[in-house]
């Protein structure tokens, strides 16, 4: 049968999907430097017959694959992570998630010339920072297809569910300096700016909706504790379940600053230091159909769990242009935490990558079924045409 071709596949090509993450794992690079990750995923792409552009929207280290059967049919879309984190490497997994995107690809491509349809893997740098899946979204690099996959370590299967929509807000204040103690009334201090700010957010905190998380740093304060600070720098994430709300909840941020310049007679700049990510909309009927193959290759339901959301992704960009889903895989039999050196070495133990196998296999059957299954592509376009309004 096909889908047993599928698993078999990613079975007999395990070795060299082990050297690539382990590669990748003990070479860790940061967003947008992921030269080294980048040139090994798509070596192997076009080893196996994939056609492969990088530098997509203008980003050294991003590419698109893909694999046409030649036949009509719908276009599956896997993801690629591969950036890791400063100081403790792949601490989230992505050498992972980056080998299993290409092993997905690549199996379910070894069998489209029966079903039809095309294959794409798309490499997206910079997750942890400014991720390029916000770009490729906007420039409409994903437009095209009908569903898009991808799935995260973790220490526990969990199903697909929602992220926080987030803006990174800079805020920077320019005063006057002078000498605080012999002519304090010729400064114009812009330290104080800051402090008002967060001030005035601390106060906002009570009159936001539960979701709503606000948190931030002040990057520069000044120099010297006898010179009035001329110019200081607070950087802050705004988070919200859903994107309109996030816009709502900054007009009032923005507005803390501005009251702040104003009362202290700074000039302010404003500028979003990160990408801007949306929340993530899961399409529950491929959700559903990735949770069946799960359970197919021996998962018990009962120990697949509900996702809440409390972070943010670039995926949830995605998903505002295609079906998307973004579960978890288990890599570890005892409880981790993301961005630790415990995570880090999980993700490049043995078990860990038994955990990336498993999903390959997973996701690569959860594209047959689209491929294969026309009544539930139009359960899956249906349910996220009734959410994009």
């Amino acid at each position: 049968m096909i889908r047993e071709k599928i698993t078999a596949f990613v079975e007999e090509n395990r070795d060299e999907f082990f050297q690539i993450s382990q590669y990748i794992g003990n070479n860790p690079e940061l967003g947008n430097e992921e030269y080294k990750a980048c040139k090994a995923l798509t070596e192997a792409l076009v080893k196996h017959g994939f056609t492969v552009k990088t530098g997509v929207v203008e980003q050294p280290t991003a590419f698109e694959a893909f694999y046409d059967s030649g036949k009509p049919g719908p276009h599956i879309g896997y993801m690629s992570e591969y950036d890791a984190l400063p100081e403790v490497g792949h601490a989230c997994g992505h050498n992972l998630i980056g080998t299993m995107g290409i092993a997905a690809g690549i199996a379910l491509s070894k069998v489209v010339a029966e079903t039809g349809g095309a294959v794409y893997v798309y490499g997206t740098p910079a997750e942890e920072t400014r991720g390029a899946k916000v770009t490729m979204a906007d420039a409409g690099v994903f437009d095209h297809l009908d569903v898009a996959i991808m799935a995260h370590p973790s220490s526990s299967y969990v199903k697909s569910g929602s992220s926080l929509a987030m803006d990174a807000i800079q805020f920077e204040f320019r005063g006057r300096s002078s000498h605080a103690a012999a002519a304090p009334e010729e400064g114009i201090n812009a330290l104080d700016a800051v402090i008002q700010t967060f001030n005035s957010i601390n106060a906002l905190r009570q009159h936001v909706t539960s979701d709503v998380r606000i948190h931030g740093i002040i990057t520069e304060g000044g120099k010297a504790a006898n010179v009035v600070p001329d110019y200081a720098v607070a950087q802050f994430y705004v988070r919200a379940k859903k994107r309109k709300n996030l816009n709502k909840v900054v007009e009032k941020v923005v507005a803390c600053a501005e009251g702040a310049a104003v009362s202290t007679g700074s000039k302010l700049s404003i500028s979003n230091y990160e990408y801007s990510y949306d929340d993530m909309i899961t399409n529950e009927v491929l959700s559903d159909m990735f949770t069946e193959n799960l359970v197919e290759l021996g998962v018990k339901p009962e120990d697949i769990g509900e996702k809440a959301g409390g972070g943010s992704l670039d995926m949830g960009n995605v998903s505002q242009r295609v079906p998307s889903i973004h579960p978890y895989i288990k890599i570890s039999e005892t409880p981790i935490i993301a961005h630790t050196h415990e995570f880090r070495e999980a993700s490049l133990s043995k078990r860990g990558f038994e955990g990336m196998v498993l999903a390959a296999k997973v996701m690569a059957l959860t594209g047959y079924d689209v491929l294969t299954a026309p009544e539930l592509l139009e359960k899956i376009k249906e349910e996220f045409n009734n959410n994009k309004f």
